[in-house]
């Protein structure tokens, strides 16, 4: 296996200097000190079972592979518990360290021109700054190599709540339509299994169940571009990017704690951490424009100049909130496009044309900026938007030379993203969308808090945690701290959704800390800084 190599974080306070009073008698070390006695308490972790989604599985640098798997949380908690009674745990590990998988041979199974299952994320160092890229090679894993055996680790990446519960979601034919997810074809025990199924027939004396985030996250991270669908009970209608009604939920995590119980297992849950505290949401500010660039800079007063036309239509419609104006001496926002803005688009084209502008120069402009605005402090770019931001949109500029019959020159001067192309739905998380999102986490947290408490469960206030992880970080041992800031903070990842191993550590010693308090046991947790903070190979 590859060896990886840890980026060391910037340490801080590298000595400690100890004051002793001459006068006190040093303390003399114990030759021979009693071992400490690990213990489980009330709780049995002899067959210890997790169950949820990438954050189970050790999903990290936008893959599962090897190394990742080794650190997620539930194999850290299964080292401890062996300390106190607890047996083996067995991986369904990917083939390699790159993550990237095949499908019957091919990497583009559903020919939609990506990997259906890419490698891992790297630093590639370029001109323009490290970068995050696919790690080179072809990944060995095949998806329809079905592994034998059952898996105590039975975190299914990409899986909503609800999912965990459904027939076929294991199916290799389903994967052709959508209906079951690649990552449980390969350990899934027949072809109508269930995934929580699998996971009961074990027999667990103690399980873990952390689910729900893909639930809201996949509407989040695309940027808000599904759909809210509070009451809407069936997800069988649902799109991939919609976020689950609060009752569905509800349901699907009573099933599957009740589940997991029947067999009087002992357990765990965790909330939801709020998607704002991670690095996807955190790292692309709302006002990137640099005007030292000397790609954009001389372009400001031009692009003023084009805009202002248009600024003066929306000062007569009594909307000056959705000037477009671009600053010479600081950051200026990018354009992007509010949904939820009522469309101005006609009301534009019949006041440009008042003021003389030809039909169809004033109905171009009505169409690209009916319901545009700069971007402000409330709107969150996603992490993925920094590779979009003043590049050409293509599909933008065939619409508008194939579409439209502009030409050529013109259409790529109107198609820039963020600059004179209002940045789409899926890069912008707006105020609105995030209020869905606030709504459906809340209601979410409750359920849970209130099913730990039915079924006699612990709980890991996740979301606390990884609030407090942005606010002021986790100062370790040797006085380095680990926060959440994108590429050196050290608790996250590449993909700036999953912790990295040294995030995962941390998490995982809350889970010790709930199951000591919980059940008794004296678990000690695992050290961080044994977990790398950031694969650089």
């Amino acid at each position: 296996m590859k060896k990886f190599y840890a980026l060391l974080l910037p340490l801080l306070g590298l000595f400690l200097i100890a004051c002793e009073n001459d006068d006190e008698t040093s303390a003399t070390p114990d030759p021979d000190p009693d071992p400490i006695v690990y213990t489980s308490g009330t709780a049995n972790f002899a067959n210890y079972v997790a169950v949820g989604n990438s954050l189970t599985a050790g999903f990290s640098d936008n893959a599962l592979f090897i190394a990742g798997q080794e650190a997620s949380f539930p194999n850290m908690l299964a080292s401890n518990f062996a300390l106190a009674g607890g047996g083996a745990f067995n991986i369904p590990f990917m083939a390699d360290n790159l993550g990237g998988a095949t499908i019957g041979g091919e990497t583009d199974a559903n020919m939609d021109g990506s990997p259906d299952i890419g490698n891992r994320l790297i630093l590639q160092f370029t001109a323009d700054g490290p970068t995050p890229t696919p790690k080179e090679g072809q990944g060995t894993t095949e998806i329809t190599s079905k592994l034998s055996g059952t898996f105590n680790n039975m975190g299914i990446p990409g899986a909503k709540s609800y999912e965990l519960l459904a027939p076929g979601y294991g199916s290799l034919a389903g994967l052709a339509v959508g209906a079951a997810n690649p990552y449980y074809v390969r350990i899934s025990s027949a072809e109508d299994a269930t995934v929580i199924g699998d996971a009961a027939a074990q027999g667990a004396t103690f399980f873990s169940a952390w689910v729900g985030s893909n639930d809201i996250l996949l509407y989040a991270t695309n940027g808000g571009s599904g759909t809210d669908q509070t009451g809407n009970i069936d997800p069988t209608t649902y799109e991939r990017n919609d976020i689950t009604d609060p009752n569905v939920f509800a349901n699907a995590l009573n099933g599957i704690l009740a589940t997991m119980t029947a067999g009087e297992a002992d357990g765990i849950i965790a909330n939801i951490p709020d998607v704002k505290d991670i690095p996807f949401f955190t790292t692309v500010p709302y006002a990137p424009l640099d005007p030292t660039n000397p790609d954009f800079g001389p372009q400001i007063p031009v692009l003023n100049a084009q805009f202002a036309g248009l600024n003066l239509v929306f000062q007569a419609l009594m909307v000056p909130e959705r000037q477009i104006v671009f600053s010479e001496t600081g950051a200026s926002p990018v354009i992007i496009r509010d949904e939820d803005l009522p469309d101005l688009s006609a009301a534009i084209t019949g006041a440009l044309m008042m003021n003389g502008v030809d039909a169809s120069t004033a109905a171009l402009t009505g169409l690209l900026y009916g319901q545009a605005r700069q971007a402000n402090e409330d709107d969150l770019l996603v992490l993925t938007s920094r590779t979009a931001i003043a590049t050409l949109n293509e599909e933008a500029f065939t619409m508008l030379t194939e579409g439209l019959g502009v030409p050529p020159e013109t259409a790529g001067q109107l198609a820039v993203n963020g600059i004179t192309y209002p940045l789409e739905d899926k890069w912008v998380l707006t105020p609105q969308e995030q209020t869905a999102i606030d709504d459906a986490l809340t209601a979410y947290n409750a359920t849970i808090s209130a099913l730990a408490t039915q079924y006699d469960l612990a709980l890991v206030d996740a979301n606390a945690l990884l609030g407090e992880l942005r606010a002021n970080g986790f100062t370790q041992t040797d006085g380095s701290v680990v926060t959440s800031t994108f590429g050196t903070g050290g608790g996250f990842s590449l993909d700036g959704v999953h912790p990295a191993p040294r995030g995962y550590a941390i998490l995982a010693n809350a889970f010790v800390a709930a199951i000591n308090e919980k059940y008794g046991s004296n678990l000690p947790g695992v050290n961080p800084l044994d977990y790398t903070g950031l694969y650089i190979d």
